[in-house]
């Protein structure tokens, strides 16, 4: 995972200098809305993120490709890996382990408690 101290908003205009090849899911941190920050110059999306750091729990965790308990399986993560949290909506949180991905949906409860320093 990479620190996210090191990412930084893009300099100059964003923008596509032609056709982009559409990722498959659950690969880069990248939806229709919203897209990890240190995708910013390679891939359009209304809205950037920097993403927050956390960890999965102390189970391991299967990355849904949707908000559902039902949608297919992604990638599996072990119990205390470092990701980065990118958006909650509900109970659901949309992670990744770096801008490379692996992307996808977990429950929030599967996440290590925030540990205030």
């Amino acid at each position: 995972m990479t620190a996210p101290d090191r990412y930084s908003l893009p300099e100059g205009v964003v923008g596509l200098n032609g056709p982009v090849d559409k990722p498959a899911p659950g690969t880069l941190p990248l939806r229709g809305d919203l897209a990890h920050i240190a995708l910013a110059q390679s891939y359009l999306a209304a809205h950037y993120v920097i993403p927050q750091p956390r960890a999965v729990g102390a189970a391991p965790a299967m990355l849904k490709l949707n908000m559902r308990d039902d949608a297919e399986d992604g990638t599996t993560l072990p119990a205390g890996q470092a990701i980065e949290l990118l958006d909650c909506a509900g109970d659901w949180a949309w992670i990744t382990c770096g801008p490379e991905g692996p992307s996808g949906y977990v429950r929030l409860g599967q996440l290590a408690p925030v540990i205030d320093a």
